[in-house]
Formats: C-alpha cells, structure tokens, sequence
C-alpha cells in the first residue's frame, strides 16, 4: 500500500464515538438538583393518562408497545369533549393547589436553611422529652 489507509483503520474510525475530553477546573451548567424539592404536578392529560393506560393494558393484554398506548391515548383525548375532560382538570387543578403549597413550605424552608430531616430529629426529640416527664 502506498501511504494509504487500510479497511481495518477507516472501520476503527467509524466504529470510535468522539468523546470530549473533560476540562479540569470548569463546573459544569447545571446545578445540583435538590432531591427533597416537590415534583411538578401532572398536568390534566397526564392524569387522564394513568387511567387510560391501566384501561389500555386490560383491553389489550397482548400489546407491549409504550408507543401504541401513548398515540391511542392522545387520540382519545383529542376526541373527548371539555365536559369529559372536565373530571381530569379538576384533579390536577387539585394537584396544582398542593404543589404550590408544598413548594411555599420548601422555599420557606430554604430560606430558614433548615432541611426536612432535621425538622423531623427535632420533632421527635420534642416527643421524646415529653414521654420523659
């Protein structure tokens, strides 16, 4: 061969994932993500997901298929009238009212500085004095 490549070097070539190296001394973007702060609640769709997609399986035990479920219950949802959706909005208007409480409480809590476990050591340790007496 003359100075070319051979097969076997432009396969490696192909089969090889670019990765970039990490640069030392830079912080990534994204910040840590707080595992004791409250999920978003599901919007109506979402709700009226759970359901349908239980519904689904058992009309449907055979189909595997996360795809088939999720298009079916979009049609579906897109041929029910605001009087069918209604229960399903009113469900997750109730989850908003909740996470937004929750989420109060959260903020409220941060600004304290003062994490869930220790309100709860010192819940307990109250309780506990009190079965000393």
């Amino acid at each position: 061969m003359k100075g070319g490549k051979s097969k076997s070097d432009t396969r490696n070539a192909k089969l090889s994932v670019n990765k970039k190296p990490a640069k030392a001394g830079r912080k990534s973007g994204k910040a840590a993500k707080d595992p004791n702060k409250p999920k978003r609640p599901a919007s109506a769709f979402f709700v009226f997901m759970e359901e349908f997609r239980e519904q689904y399986k058992k009309d449907h035990p055979k189909n595997k298929s996360v795809a088939a479920v999720g298009k079916a219950g979009g049609e579906k949802w897109k041929s029910m009238s605001e009087a069918d959706k209604a229960p399903y909005v009113a469900k997750a208007e109730k989850r908003k009212v909740e996470y937004e409480k929750d989420m109060k409480n959260y903020n409220r809590r941060q600004a304290e500085g003062t994490k869930p476990e220790e309100e709860e050591e010192s819940e307990k340790s109250m309780s506990e004095e009190d079965d000393d007496e």
